[in-house]
Parts: structure tokens; C-alpha cells; sequence
């Protein structure tokens, strides 16, 4: 008789950013969906998330996905609660994510991997040739050992668990690749991006590679990493318009500091107004534009400004779900009538 390996998931206390945490349940009748999982317990006094004299935990599943690289294995999302099951732990922000079935992202995961603490395909010593020929490159000097090898191994695994990836390339700095996810409603995108990190940082373990997401492993003349936020709601895509269009760009230039808060720690080293970023300490929107907070796309203005909006100030170590919850709160801010 077969048993099942379901991978609980959930992220830990830990700040500014909380660390993907995960075990294994075993079980003797395969989920046909997430609600076949039952919540399950675990220690928060070794997450940083409850006191050892009080140490329980809960786990609440959300989402459940194929495990292509385990026999008869899921990997199950979890939200985390508190010991009753139904209240919210003050570390689980996915539950600050206003519901909105309607709301869509795309998440642009960019990161690098290294080993031996330093980027795949960079000397021993030293730096590789400048920026230049690295961005969607294609060669062993551009891209180097291992590191296609590994991306193409993990696009396989995410698309054999239904995750819906829109494309992979690599980046502009040596080393460095990136990953776009797409999904509707305001938090299957977010669970879709913690579970491609969960999958890639479990990849990388059989190649003694590390995934670094922090947003500037090393200053210098080189590219950031970024998590840019394609968003839209029904509103925006159906019916929008000039003058609401401006009125949401003002709500989010009024909440440019809730919004750099959420956006991931140390953007300070990467939002400098150089890289295709906008200073931290400024909010602009552009046509087209890069080096804005928010990049207005041509087909935007050209449909009588609907569609979608990219926010380019969430970087790569982001939390998701604060990512979006803080995107749609502005938005919420903004009268549609």
C-alpha cells in the first residue's frame, strides 16, 4: 500500500526576513486538494515564533502543489497560526492580503546563485568582465558552470507542480538569472513564488550552490536584484482612466514609505537612481520608464490607461505576501466611483 510525502511549508519568525521552513507528513491516502490536509503542529520556539513555556504552533495548509522530485510527493503551503488554529500568528502575512479574486500579479524573481561565496562563473578572485553581454546571454563565458544546468532543472519542477512561470532569462550581472510568475486572485502569485524559492533552495543543495537573495550582494558597478510587482485589478483593466490612474499614482507617492517598508530590507543599497532604479527616497511614474518607481507600460496609455501597472521597488529578498498586501491597501485607498 503506498504512502504519500506531504512537504508542510510555512515561513518562520525571523526578521526583516523570514526563512522558508518545511517537514514532512506521512500519509496514507493522496490530497486531491488542499482541503484533504489537515492543520499540523509545530515547535515556534525554534523559529523565533513562540516561547518555549508556550511553544505550539499551527499549520494551516493554503495551497497544495505536485512534488515532481519525491515519489508520491506534495508540497503544501501553510499559513501560520496560533495555538486555537483560527487566529492569524502575528508573522503571517498572507493574511493581511485583502481578498480580491479579481486582483492580478506577476512577481519577477531576480537572484543569484553562488558557491564557495562567490557567483557562479565569477574568477576565484577578483570580478568578470563588466556588464554587458551577461543579460539573456547565451555561452560559457556569460553564463558559466552549472548555473543553466540548474535554472532549467527548476523551471521543470515548477511548471510539473502547476506553477505558472512566464518565462526565465538571465540577468544582467553575471551570475544572476531570474524567474517570472503569474497569477490571478491577490495571493495564489505570492504562494506560487514562496514555493519556486522553496523549490530552487532545495535544488541547489545537490549542487553545494547557494540561491542569494539579497537585493546587492556586493556593491560596485552591477545590478541589484529586484522582485518588480506587475499588478491590476477588474477596475483598472476594464474600466480605469486618466484621471484615476492619476489619483492612484498620488495615493502611492503619499504611501512611498509603507510601501519601501514592505518592499524588502537594504533597498537602500539598491534603489540608488542608478541600475534602472529610482532613489529610495523619491516616488516617480514614467511611460516606459525604468528608472521610475512605477513603469507605465505603452499599452497602458495606448488603451485609454487600463491594464496593468509595474512597481519596480520590491526587491528580491521581498516577502511576497507583504508585497502584495501593501500594494492592494493602496489601492483600495483610491475611489472608484
Amino acid at each position: 500500500m503506498p504512502k504519500y510525502k506531504l512537504e508542510y511549508i510555512w515561513l518562520d519568525g525571523y526578521t526583516p526576513v523570514p526563512n522558508l521552513r518545511g517537514k514532512t507528513k506521512i500519509v496514507s491516502e493522496a490530497p486531491n486538494s488542499v482541503e484533504d490536509c489537515p492543520m499540523w503542529g509545530f515547535d515556534g520556539s525554534s523559529t523565533q515564533q513562540a516561547e518555549g513555556s508556550s511553544s505550539d504552533c499551527m499549520l494551516k495548509p493554503v495551497s497544495l502543489y505536485p512534488d515532481a522530485a519525491r515519489d508520491n510527493g506534495f508540497l503544501v503551503m501553510c499559513e501560520v497560526m496560533m495555538p486555537d488554529g483560527t487566529t492569524p500568528h502575528p508573522s503571517n502575512h498572507r493574511a493581511t492580503i485583502l481578498d480580491d479574486e479579481e486582483a492580478w500579479f506577476g512577481l519577477e524573481q531576480e537572484y543569484f546563485l553562488f558557491q564557495n561565496k562567490r557567483p557562479l562563473g565569477w574568477p576565484k578572485d577578483g570580478y568578470p568582465d563588466p556588464q554587458g553581454e551577461y543579460y539573456t546571454g547565451v555561452g560559457y563565458a556569460n553564463v558559466g558552470d552549472l548555473a543553466r544546468e540548474i535554472v532549467e532543472q527548476h523551471l521543470e519542477l515548477c511548471l510539473e507542480a502547476g506553477i505558472n512561470h512566464e518565462g526565465i532569462n538571465a540577468e544582467v550581472a553575471k551570475g544572476q538569472w531570474e524567474f517570472q510568475i503569474f497569477a490571478k486572485g491577490s495571493k495564489k502569485c505570492a504562494d506560487d513564488i514562496w514555493i519556486a524559492r522553496y523549490l530552487l533552495m532545495r535544488l541547489c543543495e545537490g549542487y553545494k550552490v547557494d540561491v542569494e537573495w539579497h537585493c546587492k550582494p556586493f556593491l560596485g558597478d552591477w545590478n541589484g536584484s529586484g522582485m518588480h510587482c506587475n499588478f491590476s485589478t477588474k477596475f483598472m483593466r476594464e474600466v480605469g482612466g486618466k484621471d484615476y490612474f492619476l489619483k492612484l499614482m498620488d495615493a502611492f507617492d503619499k504611501n512611498k514609505e509603507e510601501h519601501i517598508a514592505a518592499y524588502g530590507p537594504d533597498n537602500h543599497l539598491r534603489l540608488t537612481g542608478l541600475h534602472e532604479t529610482q532613489s529610495i527616497d523619491k516616488f516617480s511614474w514614467g511611460i516606459a520608464d525604468r528608472g521610475a518607481s512605477i513603469r507605465v507600460p505603452h499599452s497602458f496609455v495606448n488603451n485609454d490607461y487600463k491594464g496593468y501597472l509595474e512597481d519596480r521597488r520590491p526587491n528580491s529578498q521581498g516577502d511576497p505576501y507583504q508585497i502584495c498586501s501593501r500594494v492592494l491597501k493602496t489601492v483600495a485607498e483610491v475611489p472608484t466611483a
